[in-house]
């Protein structure tokens, strides 16, 4: 391991509870069992490579704040070849499991899309090698396709076919690079698949060349023999006025429309539920529902403000509701838990990434502790239960299923002459049973 980028700073470790030691795990213990399967095998974390190497501190009213030795100091390569050398050493000391990637994020965009291939084949062939000698993992891989000026309309939803067609090859070479590192999903964010305005805006024609890149995609991630799943990642707004993927309900119709669900899952965003004017266990609980949960990006908004801050976790309590339904549900399969955030503009020291990835992390780990104490608890599963437990009758059973009409219900209700009562939710019992297990 080397001392090069964040000297002074050890691996961090994990020390229980009660250690005042900030640098230090109070509740991860990577190998703590829970139903059966490891803490790190659980939350399969990792760090979001764009957000902790590339971000300078910068916002649109002002200057990067962040001083990287890694961003300044050579040619784009060679700043991209320390980008990467530190990357490695900040996974190896803050004991993340995998990491995700942009293309242009690990590897600079060139004066031709054949230059930027070679350069991303030459930081691949460097990120291979280091994740042999450290055995971190890629979670997923992504293409930029919102960034340049190219793109300012959108790429695969462009009304301009060679933005399409450019999208479509950089997707491919991204695509291959991913799996070529053994990357276990793929993802897809429309940063700009989205309008401005309707005025200069054809939504069927857009839709549809947004349905035939997806097909396009899915059709070459078999030929490669790529075999984790496609995500998407729902944002309803920013930067357009409104996108495509507005949420996960809205990507599941999509995703039926356009005969893609084989392929593709949804890669959620706590933030970006917000912003959709949904919790994140809503989030989870329709692509559960639906069959296609993927993946997660965790970070947090401010309730405040009214935009994507991409903050770190650090409420178990915004977090538990989320892990519920995905303990539940058996955990994740190829998916994980990205810390798609960033530092604060006037978090200025190197330690500051630590410290908040370290806090990030334990909140995760506490939120899944708490998770599994709720559902060995049982009561609200079986409440939940218990609410339906009717449909499982004759002739309620008989309804659901189709074995009864809408004449013959009608007839069973007259001759029953069903007189239903009110039944409590209970909301505010099942609150306060989760407040006694949530700090």
């Amino acid at each position: 391991m080397t001392d090069k980028y964040f000297a002074g700073i050890g691996p961090i470790a994990f020390e229980g509870p009660d250690t005042q030691n900030p640098l230090a795990y109070r509740y991860y213990d990577k190998d703590r069992e829970i139903r059966g399967k490891r803490m790190e095998d659980h939350l399969r974390i990792a760090v979001a490579y764009w957000h902790t190497f590339c971000g300078d501190g910068s916002d649109v009213f002002g200057a990067g704040t962040f001083d990287r030795s890694w961003n300044r100091g050579g040619s784009p390569l060679e700043c991209a070849q320390m980008k990467l050398e530190a990357a490695f050493e900040f996974f190896e000391k803050l004991g993340n499991p995998y990491f995700c990637f942009h293309d242009r994020d690990i590897s600079p965009e060139g004066a031709s899309l054949a230059e930027s291939n070679n350069m991303l084949d030459s930081i691949a062939d460097q990120a291979a090698a280091a994740m042999e000698r450290t055995g971190v993992k890629l979670l997923w891989g992504t293409a930029n396709l919102f960034g340049h000026p190219r793109f300012m309309a959108g790429a695969a939803t462009n009304p301009n076919p060679e933005v399409f067609a450019y999208a479509a090859a950089q997707v491919k070479k991204c695509l291959e690079v991913t799996h070529r590192l053994g990357g276990e999903n793929y993802i897809l964010w429309g940063g700009r698949e989205g309008y401005e305005t309707l005025l200069n805006t054809d939504l069927k024609q857009e839709g549809d060349q947004l349905g035939r890149f997806m097909s396009l995609v899915a059709e070459h991630k078999h030929k490669i023999g790529f075999k984790g799943p496609l995500c998407i990642e729902p944002k309803p707004k920013e930067p357009t006025k409104h996108q495509y993927d507005f949420d996960t309900a809205t990507v599941y119709a999509f995703l039926q429309k356009y005969d893609l669900l084989s392929d593709f899952k949804v890669n959620i965003e706590v933030n970006h539920a917000q912003l959709a004017g949904h919790t994140f266990e809503h989030e989870i609980a329709v692509a559960l529902a639906n069959g296609i949960f993927g993946s997660v990006d965790i970070n947090r908004g401010d309730t405040l403000l009214g935009w994507d801050t991409d903050q770190f976790p650090n409420a178990v309590s915004d977090v538990v509701l989320g892990m519920l339904y995905i303990l539940r549900s058996g955990g994740f399969e190829t998916g994980g838990f990205n810390f798609d955030a960033h530092l604060r503009r006037q978090s200025v020291r190197l330690d500051d990434l630590f410290y908040a990835h370290v806090g990030g992390i334990d909140t995760l780990a506490r939120a899944l502790i708490v998770a599994d104490a709720i559902l060995a608890d049982g009561q609200l599963d079986q409440f939940v239960a218990e609410r339906y437990a009717a449909w499982q009758q004759v002739p309620y059973s008989m309804m659901l299923s189709g074995e009864m009409s809408l004449e013959e219900i009608s007839a069973y209700a007259l001759a029953q002459e069903l007189d239903p009562k009110p039944r409590s939710g209970r909301q505010e019992m099942l609150e306060n049973l989760i407040a006694r297990f949530a700090p």
